[in-house]
């Protein structure tokens, strides 16, 4: 564990749609919806996922290895405005997230390859990216895209996220087209439902939370996708 990074608890389900209105409902009076939402309580979220030669990011999850570690870059609304390149990592039973801001142009480079732009030590995580790109082969593999609908709480730095529409752009890697085909992942409505939170979870969001019967579930919409993408049966696990 890296003493310097901030690592919160992460509890995840999948949630249909009669469970999500009601917790909705119940959790609506509780917390305060994202300010980055917009009108009609939401935003879109893309993610590049990026993985090695060796496809250690998927392998390690489905190995359920317990320390792990990806790679992406996000934007928000099909928009260039704001991009950050960001490293996921998982420790135990926490999470946290190293991030950057990529100007467009940094972006472009990544997209078409010309990782040299990352070669500066000054940057560290754009460095740490180069290394991972020049020693491991580590490139672009799925875009993934999601509605997401989020609430916070100050008290235990809470943040509750319901992230539906869930779909793959399968091979395409272009972030920036908002025209990529993309498949919806599920056959069904499934809504992810995460929890986040840092030393404790208030108990009135507990509450709100087990009176549904939810059961925690391993579920990495990286990896969801990435089964689109998928060419052996072992895959499937």
């Amino acid at each position: 564990m890296n003493p310097n990074l901030k690592y919160r608890h992460e509890l995840k389900y999948y949630v249909n749609h009669h469970q999500y209105h009601i917790i909705r409902q119940q959790l609506k009076s509780l917390l305060s919806p994202d300010k980055n939402a917009d009108s009609s309580g939401q935003y879109h979220i893309r993610s590049l996922y990026f993985d090695d030669i060796d496809n250690k990011a998927i392998h390690e999850k489905l190995g359920g290895i317990r320390d792990r570690e990806k790679y992406r870059i996000r934007i928000y609304n099909f928009s260039d405005r704001v991009i950050h390149l960001e490293k996921k990592i998982k420790f135990n039973d926490y999470i946290t997230k190293v991030k950057t801001s990529l100007s467009r142009e940094m972006a472009d480079a990544i997209l078409a390859g010309h990782y040299e732009a990352l070669n500066d030590p000054r940057k560290p995580l754009l460095f740490e990216l180069y290394q991972q790109t020049t020693k491991h082969l580590l490139r672009p593999k799925v875009i993934v895209d999601y509605v997401r609908e989020a609430y916070v709480s100050a008290a235990g730095n809470v943040r509750i996220t319901f992230d539906k529409d869930l779909k793959t752009g399968l091979h395409a890697t272009d972030i920036f087209n908002p025209d990529i085909n993309t498949i919806h992942t599920f056959d069904h409505p499934i809504i992810v439902f995460e929890v986040k939170y840092d030393e404790y979870l208030p108990d009135y969001i507990r509450t709100a939370i087990q009176a549904n019967g939810l059961v925690r579930q391993s579920n990495s919409k990286y990896v969801i996708c990435r089964k689109w993408l998928k060419f052996n049966s072992w895959e499937d696990q």
